[in-house]
């Protein structure tokens, strides 16, 4: 296995569901990576066009990919009796269905199981160890930044952010294994507060 394999596992299961962006939903979001997808055409900068999320105090981060518009947020679960995140079950994912109705929806087993749910080990101090099930070795934490809220902070090319936004950008390949054109990363400096983006090809 090279070490690009990993990456574009992850990457496949995050293409399971809802592969195919109908082109009514395209030109209802104003989406041009998907029009012009259907008219073969190229090099848009999708995460311009595709819909931004309702902000929502518990907000962690969100992850979109170039396949279509439906949207997996991770929101903190917080334990109402403690105040603090669920031991259990500290982050709650869920689908927001732009290409229906943008309804919520939970994610299936087979989603929670292996593709886009996570996994979380309390560490200590009131931080708990958060991965991916279909990429264990991308580790995030989940602590209080300085702001006194909890936040998702990940490591990407020596450099910490607060991550707030995953995009995938895919163009051609098979189901399985599709051609990543990059994986993007944005998030914020925890000490500047300004905005650091993070792209690489896997």
């Amino acid at each position: 296995m090279n070490n690009n394999t990993p990456i574009k596992i992850i990457v496949s299961l995050l293409l399971f569901i809802n592969f195919t962006l109908p082109l009514s939903a395209a030109v209802k979001y104003n989406n041009p990576i998907a029009a012009d997808s259907a008219a073969n055409k190229k090099h848009q900068k999708p995460q311009q066009a595709f819909p931004t999320p309702p902000a929502d105090a518990n907000r962690l981060f969100y992850v979109q990919r170039s396949s279509n518009i439906n949207t997996l947020i991770y929101d903190l679960n917080i334990d109402k009796k403690t105040g603090r995140p669920d031991e259990d079950s500290p982050v709650h994912p869920y689908w927001i269905r732009y290409n229906e109705r943008g309804q919520k929806e939970e994610l299936n087993y087979i989603q929670r199981k292996f593709a886009y749910g996570l996994t979380s080990k309390a560490v200590g101090n009131d931080k708990y160890d958060i991965r991916f099930v279909s990429y264990k070795k991308f580790p995030l934490t989940l602590m209080k930044a300085s702001d006194g809220k909890y936040r998702i902070f990940a490591t990407v090319n020596q450099k910490q952010m607060m991550l707030n936004y995953v995009f995938i950008k895919i163009e051609g390949g098979s189901f399985w294994l599709p051609n990543v054109v990059y994986v993007e990363l944005k998030g914020t400096d925890p000490v500047s507060g300004k905005e650091i983006t993070e792209r690489f090809k896997p």
